[in-house]
């Protein structure tokens, strides 16, 4: 599992959904201290004890939270394993103490994952590099974020270069990376206010550039069911 925000009660109905129960995971990653992802982690790791795997930046924002939990630090570029997946962590600008996000692959297949990052860096571009499906944070429209009721310190933060992805940036990420292997792209983490979903899939297919990639767009409430990657 990748972040947890969600309460004991919520996070099994999501997983029963997709024919899941916490007894079947053998590990939660963390990207950040953000509490709309970490915020069931150590709740759920306790109670079915489950290990987590979190950055040494990250740890020490949620020291207070992490006791009876088995803890395990991971860094930019220092591959780790988890069962038969290999994750790669790769670093990113958000206003976090050490964000990292996460490539995994099973030896065939690779999944890339960005959420909460502000702006495109060469180093986030070349890990994402050859992924054969992506889940893309595609956050805010800007103009609707501009037209916005947020108060202007928070449109700032979530506009600004360690704070969301806009649907034009996302499309650039996706423009910019290598994409000889891309058959599935996901938009996610979009802005319930500042968003809509018909606007984050152009953006998406804008990056493509007319690359045959499928694309999806995840809503906040029941996200998205399995992809398969070896069938594509």
């Amino acid at each position: 599992m990748l972040d947890c925000g969600f309460g004991l009660r919520e996070t099994e109905r999501r997983l029963l959904r997709i024919g899941m129960t916490p007894a079947d995971l053998s590990g939660i990653v963390v990207t950040h201290e953000h509490q709309d992802h970490v915020g069931g982690v150590f709740t759920l790791a306790r109670r079915h004890r489950i290990p987590v795997w979190l950055s040494y930046g990250t740890y020490r924002a949620v020291l207070n939270k992490c006791d009876g939990v088995e803890l395990h630090f991971c860094r930019d570029a220092e591959r780790f394993s988890i069962g038969d997946l290999s994750l790669l962590p790769y670093t990113v600008p958000h206003d976090a103490r050490e964000p990292l996000q996460f490539v995994a692959t099973d030896g065939n297949a690779m999944l890339g994952v960005l959420t909460d990052v502000g702006q495109s860096t060469p180093h986030l571009v070349h890990a994402l590099g050859g992924c054969d499906a992506l889940l893309m944070e595609c956050n805010h429209d800007r103009v609707m974020l501009a037209n916005s009721s947020y108060p202007s310190f928070l449109k700032k933060r979530i506009g600004g270069d360690y704070g969301h992805l806009s649907n034009e940036i996302a499309s650039e990420i996706v423009r910019d990376i290598d994409k000889s292997r891309l058959k599935r792209l996901v938009g996610a983490h979009l802005s319930v206010q500042n968003n809509t979903p018909e606007l984050a899939f152009s953006a998406l297919l804008q990056g493509l550039g007319g690359h045959p990639a499928e694309v999806a767009i995840a809503c906040q409430q029941e996200g998205f069911d399995w992809i398969d990657l070896s069938s594509m």
